[in-house]
Parts: structure tokens; C-alpha cells; sequence
């Protein structure tokens, strides 16, 4: 079973900046409470291959993660995927829109995907990004914003 979630967020910033903050993973903790740490292989420019590695808590469980971006075009998308091996993993990313005033809509989705005994949990973790995604979506502009 998979299922996806997604938020969109306008952010008071020129989209050049908006793609530069996301584009650099290890940002990720100071809009996503549930990343503990992150780095980003190899050093550089974040491009398609880029893994970025990371540990997460999710429901009193930490696990690590690895993504790769597979789809990077500047100031119009970002895509990953899920390389590591867990429950239930997810492949998503960001569309990026300018908006008149240096402004940025951003648009966030992920689809997520149980494995194993995940097939029974990711309903429930479905339920959870889907009921969190606005603010997460608040959390994203607020930390962008203070960048």
C-alpha cells in the first residue's frame, strides 16, 4: 500500500533564495523537528546524485534514512527517493513557482510506501503527514524567511 500527502506554502522570498535554502538537505532540521541529524554526500553543489543521510524519530523510533535526489532542475524542482531500507519509505519533492513581489510558492509532496510489516503501518503514517502537512508546510516558509 502507498498513499501521498502534500502542502503548499507561499514564502516572502525570490525563488532563487527559496530553491537555494531546500536544495541544501542539512536545512532540513530547522523546519522538520523529526530529523535529528543530516549530511549530504558528495561535498558541493547539491545535483542529481546527491544522498543526503539522516536520522530520524518518528513515533519514539529512530531509523536512518537515505536519500538521493534524482531530478534537479534550479528555481523549478527538486525529486528524490528513498534508498534505505525501512518500513516505510517515502519519494516526493518540491515544485517552485515565482510569484510577483519576490515571492515563491512552493509545493511539497511525498508518497509514501509500506514494506514487510510497513504495508500495516503506513496508513497510519499516511494519516499523520497528511494531518501535519500544513504546518509543515508553515514550518518550511518560517524557517526560510528567518534564513
Amino acid at each position: 500500500m502507498s498513499g501521498q500527502f502534500e502542502s503548499t506554502v507561499e514564502i516572502d522570498r525570490p525563488i532563487g533564495e527559496v530553491f537555494a535554502y531546500l536544495a541544501d538537505g542539512r536545512n532540513d532540521p530547522q523546519f522538520s523537528p523529526r530529523v535529528q541529524e543530516i549530511t549530504k554526500t558528495p561535498d558541493g553543489p547539491t545535483g542529481v546524485g546527491t544522498v543526503f543521510r539522516s536520522t530520524v524519530k518518528d513515533a519514539g523510533m529512530k531509523t536512518g534514512r537515505e536519500f538521493r535526489i534524482t531530478g534537479f532542475e534550479p528555481q523549478k524542482l527538486i525529486r528524490w527517493t528513498e534508498q534505505s531500507k525501512n518500513l516505510v519509505t517515502a519519494e516526493g519533492g518540491y515544485d517552485f513557482e515565482a510569484l510577483p513581489g519576490d515571492r515563491t510558492r512552493v509545493r511539497i509532496f511525498n508518497t509514501l510506501e509500506g514494506h514487510g510489516l510497513g504495508k500495516l503501518l503506513v496508513g497510519l503514517a499516511l494519516s499523520a503527514a497528511r494531518k501535519d502537512a500544513p504546518d509543515f508546510g508553515r514550518r518550511i516558509k518560517a524557517a526560510v524567511e528567518a534564513a
